[in-house]
């Protein structure tokens, strides 16, 4: 497969391992990273970004193949997997680096986050305010080994919060 037939995603949903696991098992998807975008601090490490202090989100880098899945369906399962309400949290899960964001790699992927954030208002599934940033792709830094995959590593399908 040559580059040009992939297409990189890139979303914060809160704690990545339940990201990454969620947009692992969707068919088109060709591999996902964990890691940090967003911030200010080079190299960051998952220490540093706990301090909540380097601005970086945890991250999922999704390399998909866009004849297979579409960027819409991957925004989709992001919007469904989520509450895109909470502002610097999920669940339990405290701090900026929790936060919700969609970080766009084309005028094409904003625009298409930009309509599924009007189109998920105005279903008014959420009685609260989308919280979620639409912000340009920055340098995403991958995570430790061993918070790749986190969850299979460990006989795990999810942590989502129910």
């Amino acid at each position: 497969m040559t580059a040009a037939s992939t297409e990189t995603a890139t979303f914060a949903a809160g704690c990545f391992w339940g990201v990454e696991a969620t947009f692992r098992q969707l068919p088109g998807v060709l591999s996902t990273r964990v890691g940090y975008t967003g911030g200010t601090l080079d190299q960051p490490t998952y220490k540093a970004v706990c301090t909540d202090r380097t601005g970086h989100a945890e991250a999922v880098e999704v390399t998909f193949d866009p004849a297979r899945l579409s960027y819409d369906a991957l925004l989709g399962v992001f919007w469904e997997n989520h509450d895109p309400t909470q502002v610097n949290q999920q669940g339990p899960d405290v701090g900026t680096q929790y936060r919700s964001a969609i970080f766009y790699h084309s005028g094409a992927q904003r625009a298409a986050a930009e309509a599924s954030k009007v189109a998920i208002e105005r279903t008014g599934r959420f009685k609260r305010a989308i919280a979620t940033q639409i912000v340009p792709a920055e340098t995403f830094w991958a995570a430790e080994d061993y918070h790749q995959q986190y969850l299979e590593k460990r006989g795990l399908s999810s942590c989502h919060i129910g």
